[in-house]
């Protein structure tokens, strides 16, 4: 509310408002033609406020903090501004506007703590002020519904009814700490997931974090605690799924050998020995034939290669769906193996380094495993690297089994992971998985691409084979 006395010239009092007659006490025909410092008293106006009027005059606006008389003889103080009223380029007159400060701000104090009264109220996450003794002060909605507890009820007590018992001590002592760090503001619980209880003694997950300040020499600490039931139990589901799928792919993998297997006996066993007996009927009809037949025994001769060239067709598809030196002769020969076909069928050398003895005794699933995660790695070379080179290292040590495969090519590139083609490096990395080991793919540092594949040996069986 703002009162507006119209001055003349000389600073006495020529109109007022209605708002100056409700702020002063004063009838109009008590204060018209009166010098407005019977009512309004501003430092350095002993001169009747002439000086003043002059000054506003050549600044244009003078803005003083002072007092006013009311009718009654009471005294409140005022903020006021004085402007000069101009007619044709000269000061007729002066308007001068009266607030009462100490009413603005207490009402600006009142409209302040409503809206943040109705901004806590409002917000989502629980928030709960305590003292230096761990008094509830505040207690907003939130925190009610989460607690399943009234304001009433909760200020004025202690905040340990609303931590689980097991932890009021250490939650007391943080508390202590975070108050002499002198921090303020940091969340809690940064490395474990906090617990609240409810009202019915059930216990729940929050997220907290808690800020201190100081009003009026009062330590205040105002926890803002986040209820994460719903996330941890939808966390929970996700792991309990991402579990049973690394289950089902291991039971998948199992089964695919297994058929793989199958096929390659089948393949090695009965295909390639039918297509011997066919090659030995194939010369012994040539041995049969007049030679004079020539028509004949050129066909014969090309049966005869079509056989061999089938043959070696039908070892090389039984060998690469599943060697028979892998169960023959063990991981490492079959390895050696791998790298010698690999580098005869590329042209890019390759060297096979291992610390493990022959013999020892690598284990079902890592054999085939190991096998085919340096099988797709050698793949994923022959297809992308451009390379020249190729070594894979094997180290079988405290327990746990480390290949690594290094070539010397343009190496992996941003995004080479999430291409449509490059199932083949994810599924490296969900064999090893599986295993219950860890499979890094990324660039050398001297070039090329680096799979580093780090996986627990599996232990021995115990008992008798039967």
């Amino acid at each position: 509310m703002f009162a507006n006395l119209m001055l003349d010239r000389l600073g006495c009092v020529r109109d007022w408002n209605g708002a100056a007659r409700r702020v002063f006490g004063h009838d109009a025909a008590a204060v018209l033609g009166k010098p407005y410092s019977m009512f309004v008293r501003l430092p350095k106006d002993g001169d009747g406020g002439a000086a003043l009027l002059a000054a506003s005059a050549h600044d244009g606006y003078a803005d003083r903090e002072g007092e006013c008389v009311r009718a009654d003889g009471s005294v409140f103080p005022a903020q006021v501004l004085i402007t000069p009223v101009r007619n044709d380029g000269l000061v007729t007159g002066y308007s001068l506007v009266v607030s009462d400060t100490k009413g603005a701000a207490r009402q600006r104090h009142l409209d302040d703590n409503a809206r943040l009264v109705s901004i806590i109220q409002s917000a989502m996450d629980g928030i709960v002020t305590v003292d230096a003794e761990q008094k509830v002060v505040l207690f907003n909605a939130a925190a009610e519904k989460m607690f399943g507890c009234t304001a009433e009820e909760a200020v004025g007590r202690t905040l340990d009814r609303f931590i689980p018992a097991r932890y009021r001590a250490a939650h007391r002592a943080h508390v202590d700490h975070f108050a002499k760090t002198g921090l303020t503001t940091r969340r809690m619980g940064d490395r474990t997931v906090l617990a609240g209880v409810r009202a019915d003694g059930t216990e729940f997950p929050v997220e907290a974090s808690i800020s201190q300040v100081t009003v009026g020499g009062r330590k205040l600490f105002t926890v803002i605690l986040r209820d994460i039931t719903e996330r941890q139990q939808a966390a929970e589901q996700v792991e309990a799924s991402h579990r049973q799928l690394q289950r089902l792919y291991a039971a998948m993998h199992e089964v695919r050998e297994a058929e793989r297997t199958r096929i390659a006996r089948e393949l090695h066993d009965e295909l390639a020995q039918w297509l011997t007996a066919l090659k030995m009927d194939a010369s012994w009809l040539a041995q049969r034939i007049d030679p004079a037949q020539e028509q004949l025994a050129g066909k014969i001769r090309k049966m005869k290669a079509a056989v061999d060239t089938t043959v070696a067709a039908v070892r090389r598809i039984a060998a690469d769906l599943r060697p028979v030196m892998l169960d023959d002769l063990g991981l490492l020969p079959a390895l050696d193996n791998l790298l010698h076909d690999f580098s005869d069928r590329t042209g890019v050398a390759a060297r096979l380094e291992a610390n493990a003895p022959e013999d020892m005794p690598f284990r079902e699933p890592l054999v085939s495993a190991v096998y085919r995660m340096v099988q797709e790695a050698l793949t994923n070379v022959a297809r992308h690297a451009h390379a020249t080179a190729v070594e894979v290292h094997v180290r079988a040590e405290s327990g746990r089994v480390r290949i690594s495969v290094r070539d010397n090519g343009r190496g992996i590139r941003p995004g080479d992971l999430e291409a449509r083609d490059s199932y083949g490096l994810l599924g490296i990395r969900e064999r090893a998985q599986t295993l219950g080991g860890t499979a890094r793919i990324g660039a050398g540092e001297a070039g090329g691409t680096i799979v580093d594949i780090d996986v627990p040996m599996p232990m021995a069986e115990s008992g008798v084979e039967s």
